[in-house]
C-alpha cells in the first residue's frame, strides 16, 4: 500500500490538467510504485502467495493501460515508458 504524501506526489508529477487523478499516466505511475514496493516485499516473503496474487494482478493491470495509451498517445506512452525504466 502507498502512503498519501507519495501517492499525492506522483500525481502530481504525471497529471495532465490542474484536477487530473485517475488519468493512464497517474494510474500507471502509482501502479509502477506499488509493483516496485511488492516486489521488495516478495524478495523477504518468498511464500506470501497472496501478495504474489496481487502482483501480478497489478502488473497485468499496468500493461493494460500501457496498451492503451499506445494506442491513444503514442507520444505519452513514449515518455511514461522513458520516465519509468519500463521494457
Amino acid at each position: 500500500m502507498l502512503d498519501p504524501k507519495k501517492k499525492q506526489k506522483l500525481i502530481e508529477k504525471y497529471r495532465t490538467h490542474a484536477t487530473d487523478t485517475g488519468s493512464p499516466q497517474v494510474q500507471i505511475a502509482i501502479l509502477t510504485e506499488e509493483v516496485k514496493d511488492l516486489t521488495k516485499h516478495l524478495k523477504d516473503h518468498k511464500k506470501d502467495f497472496s501478495s504474489r496474487r496481487g502482483l501480478i494482478k497489478k502488473v497485468s493491470e499496468r500493461r493494460r493501460l500501457l496498451k492503451y495509451l499506445e494506442r491513444e498517445d503514442k507520444k505519452a506512452w513514449k515518455t511514461m515508458k522513458d520516465d519509468l525504466n519500463l521494457k
